[in-house]
């Protein structure tokens, strides 16, 4: 017989009774009935139930072991009364009868249970992780993301991608956030950088004549944390294809990440459609970039309703320039308690409130009622109601101002308002393609324009839209939303030299500076460069939403606290003196 185990802890079953087997496991759950012990013993795979009485060699060993001890056990498989069947996992029919008992390996005193519901603070579950990570859904979770990334490489193999791996210690890379440095011993006062995406190797990579490349990369950015973000390093679906335009790739990489979520989904429904939805239609009609489209919701302009109005705030609002008034639509929310509850989050949010009307019958048919319909007057408000398609007991939101001032806020107070309402499909993965980018912003203050989005992505319109007005060139360039979150980017490359120069030279960049931060990459599209795009898909985020969770620390085996700190492993440390000497680094204390 093997050293410790014959069979897993899910592997027993009735056709087994009379066998002698040998399982190894920890101590899941203790019962002890006086006289009579039964313990839950767990491995990865699943539980058996073992027991002992008096009458066995090893009941006194038996009595002394805990919750999370490691042992081993030999005994003979026995049928349960069926009374006593637990139908609730496979090995619920029988039970071991324990003969022999091996400790190998006790447990302290636990600093959080394995066994049952209780939550515990996050740095405590970080700090033990790896008594963490042997709870159910954890072990779920981790096995969900493995089985999620072989998944994706089975499905980008069947569509003749091949793996190719790029550098991990690399130069300072411009994806926008900032860099993890390493110090080079052999060139003191000189750095490498982690790359934050393998983004100008992949595009090299199709220079050098690979048509198609494909890797589960790790990326490495120094970022402040959010619950959909590693503050320091992710892993992503990295793919690029030569000769290809922007379609090519929704074609591409859509029946890839559909089939991952039909495959691992747990049955929702996953949108077979994608829509294509151009940046600024997102930020009007959804108030984000990223927009969940399983909330109906489209929020509107109605300025022209408020221009002269009897609402001196937005009368007075539209009178300067770039500013607007938005109307959120809400069916079912016309009650004046619940446009009091909307009112507070706008003002929770940082805003004075937000303004809206709702719509009842008072018995002599339809009437609008709160602040703004008083103010501006019934012929307003009935034309507000036509344009947005409202009826009874229905209500609408406003905010004005600039856009980017306040978009983000109307955009989730329009979430908000889809779930309050039950209006959010919650049984539904919507996926859209957010497209034309545009790729300049003028800084209101300075007048200065620079980058709003990716520089490397080619204008559509190529250099002739360049020569006209840098606000006006949109990108090839793409992200791809799911409920809410961003899941992918990706863009076509720019990979003509000229029209990246001039691109560069539009934001204030000279030849100089793009040939001495970006020449590796610029030198080799002088080398007869194809045309080619990609895209990039965060593994982790994808996994976060398939296992239904709100935070991406709960699928990443082993991820850092808010802060940016491995309290497990006690990362970030000081470095010892001698290594400091070594790499020729000198730490000067920061003033508090």
């Amino acid at each position: 017989m093997h050293a410790y185990r014959s069979q897993t802890c899910a592997e027993l079953n009735k056709s087994n009774v009379g066998d002698n087997v040998r399982l190894s496991g920890w101590v899941h759950r203790v019962r002890d009935h006086g006289g009579l012990l039964f313990i839950d013993l767990r491995d990865h795979y699943g539980i058996t139930q073992i027991m002992a009485d008096a009458d066995s060699p090893v009941f006194a060993e038996l009595e002394k072991v805990r919750s999370e001890w490691c042992i081993r056990i030999d005994g003979n498989v026995m049928a349960r009364d069926e009374s006593l069947v637990n139908k609730a996992i496979p090995t619920g029919e029988i039970e071991v009868f324990i003969r022999d008992l091996e400790v190998l390996g006790s447990a302290q005193e636990l600093p959080l249970m394995v066994f049952g519901d209780q939550e515990y603070p996050e740095e405590t579950r970080l700090k033990y992780r790896y008594l963490d990570l042997r709870r159910e859904k954890m072990q779920e979770n981790m096995c969900l993301r493995s089985d999620v990334v072989a998944s994706m490489r089975r499905r980008m193999w069947d569509k003749k991608f091949r793996e190719y791996q790029t550098p991990i210690i690399t130069a300072s890379s411009p994806e926008g956030a900032r860099d993890f440095l390493v110090p080079s011993r052999q060139h003191p006062g000189k750095f490498y950088a982690l790359p934050q995406a393998p983004q100008q190797f992949k595009q090299l990579i199709m220079v050098s004549g690979f048509d198609k490349y494909f890797q589960i990369a790790p990326c490495f950015r120094d970022e402040d944390p959010r619950a959909d973000r590693s503050p320091t390093d992710f892993y992503q679906l990295d793919l690029e294809m030569s000769f290809v335009e922007q379609q090519d790739i929704f074609d591409t990489i859509q029946p890839v990440l559909g089939g991952i979520f039909e495959e691992f989904g747990g049955g929702k429904k996953v949108d077979q459609e994608w829509e294509q939805i151009s940046y600024r239609d997102a930020a009007l009609w959804y108030g984000s970039d990223k927009p969940d489209l399983r909330n109906p919701i489209k929020m509107e302009i109605v300025s022209e309703h408020f221009a002269g109005s009897g609402f001196a705030i937005f009368a007075k609002l539209l009178e300067q320039e770039g500013t607007q008034i938005r109307a959120i639509p809400a069916p079912k929310g016309g009650s004046r308690k619940f446009c009091d509850r909307m009112n507070k989050f706008a003002q929770q949010e940082g805003l004075p409130g937000m303004g809206y009307i709702f719509w009842r019958d008072q018995g002599e048919g339809l009437e609008a009622a709160g602040p703004l319909a008083k103010n501006i007057g019934p012929e307003r408000t009935e034309a507000i109601r036509q344009q947005l398609g409202l009826g009874l007991g229905d209500a609408a939101f406003f905010l004005g101002g600039k856009p980017k001032a306040f978009e983000s806020v109307a955009g989730r107070a329009r979430n908000v308002i889809g779930e309050e309402l039950g209006l959010t499909d919650m049984d539904r993965f919507a996926f859209a393609w957010i497209v034309d980018f545009p790729i300049y912003e003028k800084d209101e203050e300075t007048g200065k324009i620079d980058f709003e989005h990716n520089p490397f992505s080619m204008p559509q319109g190529g250099m002739e839209a360049l020569n006209g007005d840098p606000l006006d060139v949109l990108g090839y360039q793409y992200d791809l939303a799911c409920n809410g979150y961003e899941l992918l980017s990706g863009a076509i490359r720019n990979h003509r030299p000229e029209i990246m120069y001039k691109a560069f030279e539009i934001a204030g960049y000279g030849e100089d500076e793009v040939n001495k931060r970006f020449g590796g990459m610029v030198n080799a599209f002088k080398f007869g460069a194809p045309p080619h795009g990609g895209c990039a898909a965060g593994i982790d985020r994808i996994v976060m939403l398939l296992a239904e969770q709100d935070n991406i620390r709960e699928v990443i085996m082993f991820p850092m606290n808010q802060r940016a700190e491995d309290v497990m492993m006690n990362a970030p440390s000081e470095a010892m003196s001698d290594q400091l000497r070594e790499l020729g680094l000198r730490v000067v204390p920061q003033d508090n």
